[in-house]
């Protein structure tokens, strides 16, 4: 059966049961590996991406479920070959060690930047809470988003 998605911008019809889970889709059907697989039930983040602009799990997502919806995933944020702030973020601050959840961390990262533009330390660490790190880069994580909340901030003032 045919679902049509907007993935990162682009509009794709994929044949496919729309029962699948949209991290399968994105993985061996479009070769968007940033989304992790880990633990399947949607709790450790790893597999998070946007999902119209909401960080959502897609290893619960099923792909029926996403059609007509904007999907982003980590490879559709930077644009015209720079990165997003976010994720130049996570690199200055060294909020990436293993890297296995550093796309699911800057994907639930974009999407609270987008719901609270002036997170608090306890709405980061409270936000993030549902994404697994299983090298404890924390501190690290909580440092790049707010320096990420910042230049968000500046750039839209200007």
């Amino acid at each position: 059966m045919d679902v049509e998605l907007e993935v990162n911008g682009v509009r794709r019809v994929i044949d496919t049961d729309p029962d699948r889970s949209l991290l399968h889709v994105l993985r061996e059907d479009l070769d968007l590996t940033g989304a992790k697989p880990a633990c399947g039930e949607g709790v450790c983040g790893a597999c998070t991406v946007l999902v119209d602009g909401r960080p959502d799990r897609s290893c619960v997502v099923p792909a029926g479920e996403a059609a007509g919806r904007r999907v982003t995933s980590v490879e559709g944020l930077a644009h015209n070959g720079s990165l997003h702030p976010v994720q130049e973020a996570f690199l200055r601050a060294g909020a990436v060690q293993c890297g296995y959840c550093t796309p699911g961390m800057i994907m639930a990262a974009v999407g609270l930047l987008a719901l609270s533009p002036r997170p608090s330390e306890a709405d980061i660490a409270a936000f993030m809470r549902a994404n697994i790190c299983r090298c404890g880069a924390y501190p690290r994580i909580a440092a790049a988003i707010s320096e990420a909340a910042a230049v968000l901030r500046e750039g839209s003032d200007g």
